[in-house]
């Protein structure tokens, strides 16, 4: 009897022990096979996480399983990166504390709000609409001094940090922080010397940008429509023109060439017939752009054209005769191309 006894309490130890063994694996051993970005909506359930780390777990029940232990059953919205080797202990800690990691949101030069907005809305949880709804927000316009079309100059082309799941006024509201640290005391002495406003720096830098995609043509190109603007003169800037256009036959119009009858649009933005910068950027600019302004190149140029022979890059001219020279070659050229448009 005492030996029956025995075998009894060495298997109930033995079956405690495995019962033991196995709660604590399910709990605390390692439950994630293969690093996984993991992104939670609010519209997630437990099952739905459930069916995301399928794929990354050994047993992707046991989760469901210690989440019931722990009394959990909602998971916060974000942006989470699960690890290998983590158990379910920690994936279900990381999602009720809503640890989430940030991630880098990076952009270029968009050419309208709705685009920039749109190219966000691709890597954040907020929707284009509410980002270009935060943007044009009367209070936040008035308060900096912008307007709907002027308020994209605060988008200072980089990489930033941001949670997923960061709300529209808190993405503008960094920005704009960003954009203020950006102006420093030496860029707004610089522009001061130009006699020019932060804002009217960015105008003319989404021309400069528009114009030339060499950054080591943008100082001169500067340089140019500075000398045009310091002498009273139109700046008669292509880009402009293209906007203009634009902002009548829609954003996917495709202007290859502009025409004399496009020197006559009715708008701000005509710079052939309105002297001075026009009344916002055109583009959003880069600060190889921003500082290319900033840093013009002093020179006695006053007239640029496409250069043929090297394409991509300018002809700057002093005089209107040589400037009619480089412009007779380009436009010859652009109709043995075929281009009407």
């Amino acid at each position: 009897m005492g030996k029956k006894i025995i075998y009894v309490l060495g298997f109930i130890l033995i079956l405690g022990g495995i019962l033991g063994y196995n709660y604590y694996q399910k709990i605390f051993g390692e439950a994630i096979t293969k690093d996984l970005e993991l992104f939670i909506f609010s519209t997630d359930s437990l099952v739905d996480v459930k069916e995301k780390i399928a794929d990354y777990s050994k047993n992707p029940n046991t989760f469901l399983w210690v989440a019931a232990k722990k009394s959990f059953s909602k998971p916060k919205t974000g942006r989470y990166l699960l690890k290998e080797g983590m158990s379910n202990n920690d994936v279900v800690n990381m999602l009720r504390s809503g640890n989430q990691t940030a991630l880098s949101v990076s952009f270029n030069n968009q050419t309208t709000l709705e685009k920039f907005a749109g190219r966000i809305a691709e890597q954040l949880e907020i929707d284009s609409i509410s980002i270009v709804n935060s943007f044009t927000e009367k209070k936040f316009l008035d308060e900096n001094e912008l307007t709907e079309k002027s308020a994209l100059q605060i988008c200072i082309p980089n990489s930033y940090e941001f949670y997923w799941t960061v709300s529209a006024d808190d993405f503008r509201d960094k920005l704009l922080r960003e954009y203020n640290r950006f102006w420093t005391a030496d860029r707004i002495a610089k522009a001061k010397d130009l006699n020019l406003s932060k804002s009217e720096v960015i105008t003319l830098a989404s021309i400069v940008q528009k114009e030339t995609a060499k950054k080591s043509e943008r100082p001169i190109v500067a340089g140019l429509y500075l000398n045009r603007l310091q002498n009273g003169w139109p700046l008669q800037a292509d880009p402009t023109i293209i906007y203009a256009i634009k902002e009548v036959k829609g954003q996917d119009y495709v202007v290859k060439r502009v025409l004399k009858v496009d020197l006559e649009v009715n708008s701000p933005y005509n710079t052939y017939i309105n002297r001075g910068l026009p009344p916002s950027l055109i583009a959003m600019p880069d600060i190889s752009s921003i500082d290319a302004v900033l840093n013009a190149k002093n020179h006695d140029y006053f007239y640029m054209c496409a250069d043929i022979d090297k394409i991509g890059y300018h002809k700057f001219a002093k005089t209107l005769a040589q400037h009619n020279a480089n412009a007779a070659k380009y436009q010859n050229w652009l109709n043995k191309k075929g281009v009407n448009r």
